[in-house]
């Protein structure tokens, strides 16, 4: 029987994330898929990053990832969303070629020592006392582990519709997988349904693009990975996506199909995503609306069909064609293949702890759609911090758990295993409390330390990420002492409709002016500074000065909200007997078994006040 420190059951994105960093930490790694060319497989839309997903993205990527290099390989059009809003929020999306992602993905598996692929099912945790020791597959093999991560993606038990009609299936042409759920179920985990869907494809020749809104991407195209060269970036052709909205009429014959939809028959019981819902959930919850937007996306270089991103549906594949061609520019539509829906497994996360290892077995990780999230990002972010766990457990180093004041992943996993989910779970900017301090441009600040000390980021990578936060630092205080005078800058002043100087002033106060950029006071005044400066490093520095109140403001709510954070309360502590907390908290915190005061505060249904209930008890 072969032995592996780690075993890794799924080869989608929390899978890659997972079974990469383990094996780069040092430990050996098999990844159980059940087809090596379907590692990394976009099965929704080919896209990467957007609105918060792009943060993850950043993040992913300076703790030693590879979604962020893999991203910036197989792009064909990159944009910076929101630009036009504050920092916080600017977000970058890359629409990827379906198939080159996935052979990049195989790629950057296939290349990391201590990793080996085996295409196989598996189908039966062992565990003994609670703890695992292997894992059997659907072929009949057996293989000894330390710990095992389950990123089975939608494929448990996974079962697809387009209609009235189900096919088992976690993905278009693919099977589902059929024993994990029960093991786990023996092993006395609670399990739930969900469902997700994707949208149809259509032959990129048979759409009127002369009738809809071509939207390019930038032209001063901004990779992901601090790792990608960007001296000929973007590596690939770019192309276009283009956006067109449905109508009333389109609607209609949506509404025909009503009858024949597995969501509103009930043949589907999962709970979809109420942040991307399918067509006619659109239009049932929102029947206010004349038209819903939606996006034509390139699937590839090669390919010649498109996804019709925001028409996901599991109605009949005649009702899906009908409605599409009462679309403007889709009049004569060839549907390629329909929109479908699936339902499969998951597990309610307040069964795992913040390290993403289960309460009930030890060495056994959940990550990714498993866990109840919904999208490749928030997987590849569970993967990553799954995957370093499983090995530092292994070779005894400190557990990692990211704080919500450090990362969007920290905010993600908090908000699971504390309020768990019911539905597909989205990352927003909007969860994240003090999302000016979580920004895409500090991911390096907030979170390479941490890739360093798992050996996930190199000497040299980290000590260039140190030279380049002296310069920054450096420039900072360069700008605040630096004076100018009236007469040296003006004239940009006045260029910019900014109101001139009548004395002289600094540099940094200068840059807090919204219609002041600091590349060009650097310009203007014709500054000589120290080196060459690299253009990210500026843009931190007119963060940094623009919005100084600000974020110093948030510093201080979250020294006040660590305060908490560093309260540790024992694992074994005994809520239930605690009769002057609530009946309602007291059932929840041994349910969650949090780690600190600030984690329990944070539980739906846990007062202010049993908060200070359990923190006299904790100080006696």
């Amino acid at each position: 029987m072969k032995q592996y420190d780690v075993i890794v059951v799924g080869g989608g994105h929390a899978g890659i994330e997972a079974s990469i960093a383990a094996a780069q930490m040092g430990v050996s790694v098999a990844l159980i898929t059940m087809e090596k060319e379907g590692i990394g497989r976009l099965s929704c839309n080919p896209a990467i990053g957007g609105s918060a997903k792009g943060h993850l993205v950043h993040e992913i990527d300076v703790l030693g990832g590879v979604m962020g290099q893999i991203a910036d390989l197989s792009g064909i059009q990159f944009r910076t969303l929101h630009k036009s809003k504050g920092p916080a929020v600017w977000a970058g999306r890359c629409q990827s070629d379906r198939k080159l992602y996935s052979e990049e993905a195989v790629k950057f598996v296939e290349n990391t020592p201590n990793l080996e692929i085996i295409e196989d099912i598996a189908t039966d945790i062992l565990t003994e006392n609670n703890k695992v020791v292997g894992i059997s597959t659907q072929k009949g093999n057996e293989y000894k582990c330390k710990a095992i991560v389950i990123s089975a993606g939608t494929f448990l038990n996974g079962v697809m519709y387009t209609g009235l009609t189900p096919s088992i299936g976690g993905r278009y042409g693919e099977e589902a997988a059929v024993g994990i759920t029960e093991s786990l179920v023996k092993l006395g985990f609670e399990t739930a349904r969900l469902k997700t869907g994707t949208p149809p494809r259509l032959l990129t020749e048979s759409i009127n693009f002369d009738v809809l809104e071509e939207q390019p991407g930038d032209e001063d195209a901004k990779p992901f990975s601090f790792r990608t060269d960007t001296s000929n970036f973007p590596f690939l052709p770019q192309k276009s996506c283009y956006l067109l909205y449905t109508n009333e009429e389109s609607h209609k014959e949506l509404e025909v199909g009503f009858s024949f939809s597995p969501m509103f028959t009930g043949l589907i019981d999962g709970a979809g995503p109420r942040y991307c819902p399918s067509i006619e959930d659109k239009i049932v919850r929102f029947s206010d609306k004349p038209k819903h937007q939606l996006f034509l996306e390139p699937e590839g270089l090669d390919s010649d069909q498109m996804y019709l991103n925001g028409f996901s549906s599991s109605l009949p594949a005649d009702v899906q064609l009908r409605a599409m061609k009462k679309i403007r520019g889709l009049e004569d539509v060839v549907m390629v293949r329909p929109g479908y829906a699936v339902e499969y497994d998951f597990f309610p996360p307040y069964q795992v702890d913040l390290t993403l290892e289960t309460k009930k077995v030890k060495g056994l990780y959940l990550a990714g759609q498993v866990n109840g999230t919904s999208g490749y990002e928030e997987a590849a972010g569970q993967g990553i911090v799954a995957g370093i766990n499983a090995a530092a457990k292994i070779l005894g180093m400190p557990e990692f758990v990211l704080k919500r004041t450090d990362a969007y992943i920290g905010v993600l996993i908090d908000d699971l295993v504390n309020k768990s989910t019911n539905e597909p779970y989205r990352m927003f900017t909007s969860r994240a409390e003090h999302r000016l301090l979580l920004r895409q441009d500090n991911s390096k600040e907030r979170l390479m330390k941490f890739g360093r000390r798992y050996g996930l980021i190199s000497e040299e990578e980290f000590k260039e990420f140190q030279d380049d936060m002296k310069t920054l630092r450096g420039l900072i205080s360069f700008f605040n002492e630096k004076k100018v005078k009236p007469k040296e800058v003006n004239d940009l002043l006045i260029r910019k409709g900014s109101s001139p100087l009548e004395n002289s002033e600094t540099l940094a106060k200068l840059s807090k002016r919204p219609e002041i950029k600091v590349t060009e006071l650097v310009s203007e005044l014709n500054l000589e500074l120290d080196k060459e400066v690299k253009d990210e490093i500026l843009e931190k520095v007119e963060i940094e000065l623009k919005y100084e109140g600000y974020i110093k403001k948030q510093r201080e709510l979250v020294e006040k909200m660590n305060k908490h954070e560093e309260i540790p309360i024992p694992l074994d502590f005994d809520y239930l007997s605690v009769n002057t907390i609530s009946m309602e908290a007291r059932e929840k915190l041994n349910k969650i078994k949090p780690r600190t005061l600030g984690q329990a505060s944070r539980i739906s249904g846990v007062s202010p006040s049993d908060i200070s209930v359990l923190l006299v008890y904790l100080k006696h």
